[in-house]
């Protein structure tokens, strides 16, 4: 099977992809970030600055999800557009944004942003701060009883099995205890020896 070049412009990437593989194939072969799955919002969308025709024609779902300008100008989106032929192929991906910052960075943003607020937009930051931190207390304080009683309820519940379960011994025959002895059958459950000897 025949062998396309492609070059992705803005990673500086470059390899060889067989004929039949699609531009999403080759975006993740050639590990390049934001694109390793696409979504039914078909987020892969890329401009193909060469080789176009070496590409299939475009899908309905192309033409539902890009307008016609787009299309004109090169854009594909990559898990619909299949090359057909050999030869040589530059695409040029859309900028992602990194969305794995993480809770530190974005308090540290936040922070930023908000030192560069006036004192009037700084002052209802604030109020909605507090309001929000009102909603939760509160909120803590109406379900604290449920949860002191959930804890309750379990425990009570796990005291009631134990009882059942010792009930449930007292009631079996000699015979289904082990060595046939209730004795024997305590050290066995508790692990310790029974105070009843013979």
């Amino acid at each position: 099977m025949a062998d396309a070049e492609i070059k992705f412009e803005r990673e500086n990437l470059e390899g060889m992809i067989p004929v039949g593989s699609y531009l999403g194939d080759a975006l993740r072969r050639f590990g390049v970030k934001g694109f390793d799955r696409c979504t039914s919002e078909h987020d892969c969308a890329v401009a193909v600055t060469q080789g176009m025709e070496l590409l299939s024609e475009p899908t309905s779902i192309e033409k539902e999800q890009l307008g016609e300008e787009a299309r004109r100008s090169g854009e594909r989106l990559a898990c619909h557009a299949r090359i057909e032929k050999p030869g040589a192929i530059v695409v040029m991906t859309k900028e992602h944004v990194d969305e794995t910052k993480t809770e530190e960075d974005k308090g540290e943003e936040y922070r930023k942003n908000f030192a560069e607020l006036p004192l009037e937009k700084k002052i209802a930051e604030l109020m909605k701060l507090e309001a929000i931190a009102l909603g939760d207390t509160f909120s803590f304080i109406v379900n604290s009883p449920y949860k002191i009683f959930e804890k309750i309820g379990d425990v009570m519940a796990d005291v009631g099995v134990k009882m059942e379960n010792k009930a449930r011994e007292a009631q079996r025959p000699e015979e289904h205890n082990e060595n046939g002895s209730t004795a024997d059958h305590e050290k066995v459950e508790t692990g310790k020896p029974s105070s009843n000897k013979k």
